[in-house]
C-alpha cells in the first residue's frame, strides 16, 4: 500500500469538504482505496489528507492529475489556499494497541 499524503490551507472546511465529497467516484476510478481527513487541533484552515492506493505509480498518477487538473482551477478547488504540498508514502509499521490508563510505559 501507498499513501498519497496531501497538506494545504482551506479557507472553509464545509466548502472543501463538498468540493472533495463531488470528486468521490473520480477517486475510485483512479484506485484509492481509503482516505483520512486530519486537521490539526490548533490549526481548523490547515488539512492533511490521506489517500491510500495499492501501488506507488497509481498514487503519483492521481497526484499529477490534482496538480494540473483539479488544484489549477479554482471552480474545481473553490476552498484551496496556497499550494498543496504532496507526499508518497511507504507503510513499514504500525501498532494500534491501546495502552491500558494507568499502566506506565
Amino acid at each position: 500500500m501507498t499513501t498519497l499524503r496531501i497538506e494545504h490551507a482551506i479557507h472553509d472546511y464545509d466548502q472543501w469538504k463538498a468540493a472533495f465529497d463531488g470528486f468521490a467516484q473520480v477517486r475510485v476510478n483512479a484506485g484509492v482505496r481509503g482516505h483520512a481527513i486530519r486537521r490539526p487541533v490548533e490549526d481548523p484552515c490547515y488539512l492533511m489528507l490521506d489517500l491510500e492506493f495499492d501501488d506507488a505509480e497509481a498514487a503519483g498518477r492521481f497526484a499529477q492529475f490534482l496538480e494540473q487538473q483539479v488544484w489549477s482551477s479554482p471552480d474545481s478547488a473553490p476552498a484551496l489556499a496556497g499550494v498543496p504540498r504532496t507526499r508518497l508514502l511507504e507503510l513499514r509499521g504500525t501498532d494500534w494497541g491501546a495502552a491500558v490508563p494507568g499502566e506506565a510505559d
